[in-house]
């Protein structure tokens, strides 16, 4: 008996090391971020059953095998539509600054979607506002109106939005709306599912997380995005999810969530449809691709807002806006001012911020003094030395919870949407933003950012470097999982 047992342990110990060993190749050969893969084997080896479990449910980009098959079967007709964009005349690449130049250049051969011309942007900067506004073009619709986002949240305006939606349906608008499982529950679990469903809205949870689907696909995917459009004429996205800042998370001490909108017009509509289009195919099977931007004649002294839509996701091409980062602060000469609510950057973005503030480009980071995620606030602060030492200017804002996603460049060109500088929005994330060539958005956007700077607290590396050891110790612990927040 006793062999018996000791054999039983060897055989154990064997298969144990098996899946260890198989699951260290496996991060090896992904050849993904350093960062990212040291992170992992720290886990695995660490926490050796629990970390091996973990890697098999988070570890890799798993979209599933019913929506990667599917999503892979879209490529081909929507490249296609995605091709007929280089027809209409607002494909107009010779007017654009040498910045817009080079980030299209970077869509065009990684997704195939050009920047286009001819539209007019409103940004939208009190959220009061944004809703007011998104409830007049409800009103207004006469045929369509989609919908997704990643919280939706009942009470205050944000129902105000739901009864504009069902008045739509009562006089026989389309109306679609897909939220996220995860960031909408709360949603979910109230009546105005089955409320708007009775009203003929159809309403399409995506990527809804139970456990009996955590070994078919990572059940931390996430659908981040923020799209409206009305019509296939009028749309909105940025960083506001659909929720009325007074009735949301009020119990976080983190003050109201403050956020921005940019209500847009013109050619880039189509292309935002199209991209709640493939968000809608993947997660039903239904396709429904817009029409084409109108092909309309327009002198070149006309033009008025060049936009290049970038969107990213499991099922679409990697790293795209991480790339366009990247070249945004590369390209920067006088300035960058950056504002997101987490930051936990890539080392790619932390060198090139450091190496932008060591030639002369002044670097400003905007970030919530008072962060809703404990850990990204802890992750957040252990970069904040090397950038101190490189000269990049940190602002803590205090008047809330600062929600934007934004950079400016140059106060000449800007990026917008709902990317934040960290992780998961980077490499897991569905995400959607706006590369902006046009001065007056740009300064509009660059006024709203001085608000935010206005309202914010700099830190000052002399007193930064005081900080308790506690606090330090706190920093280098959640660094160490900084690649996979």
């Amino acid at each position: 008996m006793y062999q018996f047992y000791q054999l039983l342990t060897i055989a154990g110990v064997f298969v144990y090391w098996l899946v260890i060993a198989g699951i260290t190749v496996r991060v090896v050969v992904k050849r993904r971020a350093i960062g990212v893969s040291l992170a992992w084997l720290m886990i695995i080896y660490i926490v050796p059953l629990g970390g091996a479990f973990a890697y098999l449910l988070f570890g890799e980009l798993n979209l599933g095998k019913k929506r990667a098959e599917r999503a892979q079967s879209m490529f081909t007709p929507y490249e296609k539509w995605f091709s007929n964009l280089y027809k209409v005349r607002q494909y107009t690449p010779h007017v654009s600054s040498l910045y817009g130049q080079s980030i299209s250049a970077i869509c065009e051969k990684q997704i195939g979607i050009p920047a286009l011309a001819d539209n007019q942007l409103t940004l939208l900067n009190q959220t009061s506002e944004i809703l007011t506004k998104l409830i007049e073009d409800i009103d207004q619709a006469k045929e369509s109106i989609h919908l997704e986002f990643y919280i939706w949240q009942p009470g205050g305006k944000a129902d105000d939005v739901a009864q504009a939606l069902i008045n739509a349906a009562a006089r026989g608008i389309k109306v679609k709306l897909l939220l996220d499982a995860a960031g909408s529950r709360s949603f979910f679990k109230s009546q105005w599912p089955k409320t708007l469903s009775n009203a003929s809205i159809i309403v399409v949870k995506a990527l809804e997380v139970s456990p009996l689907r955590m070994f078919f696909r990572r059940l931390d995917l996430r659908l981040h995005r923020k799209i409206v459009v009305i019509d296939n004429t009028i749309a909105y996205t940025g960083s506001m999810n659909l929720v009325d800042p007074k009735y949301f998370n009020q119990d976080a001490g983190v003050g109201e969530w403050i956020d921005v909108m940019v209500r847009i017009t013109g050619t880039t509509v189509p292309v935002l449809n199209s991209i709640h289009a493939w968000d809608w195919e993947v997660e039903t099977n239904d396709r429904t691709l817009p029409e084409l931007p109108e092909c309309l004649p327009h002198k070149e002294h006309e033009i008025t807002d060049l936009v290049q839509v970038i969107p990213s996701g499991p099922g679409m091409r990697e790293e795209i806006i991480h790339q366009v980062l990247l070249q945004s602060i590369y390209q920067a000469q006088q300035s960058i001012v950056i504002t997101t609510p987490y930051f936990v950057p890539s080392e790619n973005l932390q060198l090139a911020l450091v190496i932008a503030a060591q030639r002369g480009v002044q670097v400003d980071i905007i970030v919530p003094d008072k962060n809703d995620s404990t850990m990204v606030e802890w992750a957040s602060r252990a970069f904040f030395t090397q950038l101190l030492d490189a000269g990049v200017m940190i602002h803590r804002f205090t008047g809330g919870l600062l929600h934007t996603k934004s950079v400016v460049i140059d106060e000449n060109h800007c990026l917008i949407g709902t990317v934040n500088l960290d992780m998961r929005s980077l490499w897991l994330n569905f995400e959607v933003t706006l590369a902006v060539d046009n001065l007056s958005f740009t300064r509009d956007l660059q006024k709203v950012q001085q608000s935010y700077l206005s309202d914010s607290i700099k830190v000052c590396p002399e007193q930064w470097a005081k900080r308790s050891l506690a606090n330090r110790i706190a920093e280098r612990t959640f660094y160490l999982f900084s690649p996979l927040l």
